[in-house]
C-alpha cells in the first residue's frame, strides 16, 4: 500500500501548478469559512449588549463582511473544484495511454493467460477510478487536515476545557476507519476484478457472437453473463455492507462530540459563566470541527476504491517486459533477408521444449517452407525471426547479425507477417493496406493490390478503395481478407515476408490466387512460408519438415517426394484427396 501510495504522489507532481493553485485556493476557501463563525459570533455578541447606533453601524460593516466573504467563497470554490478535476482527468487520460502503451510493447507471452476485456477494464475503468483519488481525496483531505487544525486552534482560544471535551470522539473515530480500511479494501479489490472478467466474458461473446447464434447457445450464454454480472455485483454490496455499518457509526460517535459539548457547556454557563457568543460561536464552530473528521471517514472508502483499481494498473505498469532492446543495441539498417538459425531451443515458460536444436539458411530471395502437423513448433519458429519471443537457446542472425544485438523496431521494419487469422482494422480497404506505410500515394496502394491479385476485386466494390471493411474485415471473405493482407506486406517493401498458413481456409480458385500474388513477390523477397498444403509450397527453394519440434527432413518438393518420408506420404495423401 505505501508503495502505490508513493506512485501516486509522484504521478500527481507532474501536475503541481493544477495542483497547487487548487491547493491555495483550498485553503483561501478553509479560511472563509473559519471567518465567517468568527464575525456571526461578533454579530451576536453586539446584539446581546444591546444596539446603539455605533453597533448598528458595526453590524452594517459586519454584513458587507460577510457577503464579501461568500462571494470570495463562490470564487474559490470554483477554482478548487475545477482545477483539482482538470488535473485528476489529465493524469487518468496519461494513465491510460501509459498502460495501454505498456501492454502494446508486452511480449506475446503477457496475453496467453490474460482476457481482452479484463485488460479494457484495467485500462478504462481501474484508471477512471485514480479521479476520485486526485479531485477528490487529496483537495478534500487537505481541506479537511486544515480545517480541523484551524477549528481546534479557534475552539482553544474560546476555551480550551470545552475544546478537550470536543475531541473526545476523535480516537474513536480514527480506530472505526482502520477496522473500516481492512474490512472493506478486499472487496473493492474482489468488485475490479469481476469487473474485468465481466468485460472479459462480454467481448468474447460480442466477438463469438456468429458461433453462439449457430449452436443455439444464447440461453446459456445469457446465463453465465448474468452469473458473471451479479458476481460483481454482490462483490460490490459486500463493500457497501461495511459502509452502511461505518458511516452511520461515525455519524453517531460525532453526534456524541455534539453532546457533550451542549451539556458541559451548559455547566460552564453555570459555573464559570461562559458567555452565550461564545457558547454560539462553539457551536458554530462545531459543525466544522466534525465536518472534516467525518468527511475523512467518508473519503476512505473512495481510497479505498481507488487503491483497488490503482493496484490493477500497477500490475499492469510493473510487469516486466522480457522484449526489449539491450543496452547498446543498434539499428539492423538495410538488409538482403537471410536468416539463419544457428542450434535454436525454446520453450514456453513451465512448459515442455517446443523447438529442439533448429539449425537452417535461407538465403537472400528464397522461398523457405514450413510443414509438419499442427502443433510441432512451426508458428513459433516464425515469431522467433520477430522476436515475440526469445529463444532458450541458440542464435538467431539476420544477414549475420544476431537479432538480440539489434533494436526491435529497425528488426520488425524488415520483416511484414501474413497470418492465417487475418486482422483487418475497422476502416477503408485503402487505409487497411497503407497500415504500415501511412505515407503511401493511393497509386502505390494500387499497385500493391495488384500484386496481390485483389485490385479487380476492389475495383467491383461499390466504394472500391473506399470500402469499408467492417470490425476485424467482416465484409470480406476469407480470400480478399488474405490478399489485402498480402498487398500490406508487399506495399511495406520489407525484404522478408512470413506467410503463415495464408491459403490454409480458402477455396481452389482464391488458392490460386493468392499463389500467384506470392509468385510475384518471390525471388524479390525472403519468403517463410508455413504450409499444410503442400501445393502452395512446390516451387520452394527449401522445404522443413518439423515434428517433435526438430528438423527431420529438409530438400526441395522434388528431393523429398523421392526420400519417401514423412513429406512424401503427406504428399500422396492430399493427392489422393
Amino acid at each position: 500500500m505505501i508503495k502505490t501510495l508513493w506512485w501516486l504522489s509522484r504521478e500527481a507532481v507532474r501536475y503541481k501548478k493544477l495542483y497547487l493553485t487548487a491547493i491555495l485556493s483550498t485553503l483561501a476557501l478553509t479560511a472563509i469559512n473559519l471567518a465567517a463563525p468568527k464575525l456571526l459570533s461578533s454579530m451576536t455578541g453586539i446584539v446581546e449588549a444591546g444596539v446603539d447606533e455605533t453597533g448598528l453601524r458595526s453590524i452594517a460593516w459586519l454584513t458587507a463582511g460577510l457577503v464579501g466573504l461568500y462571494l470570495l467563497r463562490i470564487l474559490f470554490r470554483f477554482l478548487s473544484n475545477y482545477l483539482a478535476h482538470k488535473a485528476a482527468w489529465y493524469l487518468v487520460g496519461d494513465l491510460r495511454t501509459r498502460t495501454y502503451d505498456k501492454l502494446e510493447h508486452m511480449h506475446l507471452g503477457y496475453f496467453h493467460n490474460k482476457q481482452t476485456g479484463d485488460l479494457m477494464s484495467r485500462i478504462v475503468n481501474d484508471t477512471r477510478d485514480f479521479e476520485l483519488l486526485y479531485a477528490h481525496m487529496i483537495p478534500e483531505s487537505i481541506t479537511n487536515l486544515v480545517t480541523f487544525t484551524g477549528v481546534l486552534v479557534v475552539l482553544l482560544t474560546i476555551n480550551w476545557k470545552l475544546a478537550l471535551i470536543t475531541c473526545a470522539p476523535i480516537p474513536l473515530i480514527f480506530f472505526s476507519g482502520y477496522i473500516f480500511s481492512k474490512k472493506v479494501r478486499p472487496f473493492f479489490r474482489i468488485s475490479q476484478k469481476k469487473m474485468g472478467e465481466l468485460n472479459g466474458k462480454l467481448q468474447d461473446n460480442l466477438s463469438g457472437i456468429h458461433e453462439i447464434q449457430s449452436f443455439g447457445r444464447e440461453e446459456y450464454e445469457t446465463g453465465q453473463v448474468d452469473m458473471q454480472n451479479f458476481s460483481h455485483i454482490r462483490a460490490m454490496l459486500q463493500a457497501l455492507k461495511i459502509s452502511a455499518v461505518f458511516h452511520p457509526s461515525v455519524e453517531f460517535i460525532s453526534s456524541l462530540g455534539t453532546i457533550l459539548v451542549v451539556g458541559f457547556g451548559g455547566f460552564l454557563a453555570y459555573r464559570e459563566g461562559l458567555s452565550v457568543a461564545d457558547i454560539v460561536a462553539f457551536l458554530l464552530y462545531l459543525g466544522l470541527f466534525y465536518g472534516p473528521v467525518t468527511g475523512l471517514a467518508n473519503l476512505l472508502e473512495s481510497m479505498q476504491q481507488s487503491m483497488a483499481g490503482a493496484e490493477r494498473v500497477l500490475d499492469v505498469l510493473d510487469a516486466p517486459s522480457e522484449i526489449q532492446d539491450r543496452p547498446g543495441a543498434k539499428s539492423l539498417g538495410t538488409v538482403k533477408g537471410e536468416i539463419t538459425f544457428d542450434n535454436v531451443s525454446f520453450a514456453y515458460e513451465g512448459n515442455a521444449p517446443v523447438l529442439k536444436d533448429v539449425s537452417f539458411v535461407c538465403r537472400p530471395g528464397e522461398m523457405l517452407a514450413l510443414v509438419g502437423p499442427t502443433g510441432v513448433g512451426k508458428t513459433t519458429l516464425t515469431q522467433l525471426i520477430s522476436r515475440f519471443y526469445e529463444p532458450t537457446s541458440g542464435q538467431i542472425r539476420i544477414d549475420g547479425q544476431d537479432i538480440s544485438d539489434v533494436t526491435i523496431e529497425s528488426l520488425r521494419r524488415n520483416i511484414s507477417p501474413v497470418l492465417q487469422d487475418t486482422f483487418l482494422f475497422n476502416g477503408t480497404i485503402a487505409e487497411n493496406i497503407g497500415y504500415a506505410v501511412p505515407e503511401a500515394t493511393m497509386e502505390e496502394i494500387e499497385e500493391a493490390a495488384k500484386a496481390a491479385n485483389i485490385h479487380e476485386d476492389i475495383m467491383l466494390m461499390p466504394d472500391g478503395y473506399r470500402t469499408q471493411v467492417g470490425e476485424r474485415g467482416l465484409r470480406l471473405s476469407g480470400g480478399q481478407k488474405q490478399r489485402v493482407a498480402i498487398a500490406r506486406a508487399i506495399l511495406r517493401k520489407s525484404p522478408i515476408i512470413i506467410l503463415d498458413e495464408a491459403t490454409a481456409s480458402v477455396d481452389v480458385e482464391t488458392e490460386q490466387q493468392i499463389q500467384k500474388a506470392i509468385a510475384g513477390v518471390a525471388g524479390s523477397r525472403t519468403i517463410v512460408a508455413i504450409a499444410h498444403r503442400l501445393s502452395t509450397i512446390r516451387n520452394a527453394d527449401q522445404i522443413l519438415v518439423i515434428e517433435d519440434g526438430r528438423i527431420t527432413e529438409r530438400g526441395t518438393h522434388t528431393q523429398l517426394v523421392a526420400m519417401g518420408g514423412s513429406y512424401a506420404r503427406m504428399n500422396n495423401i492430399q493427392s489422393v484427396g
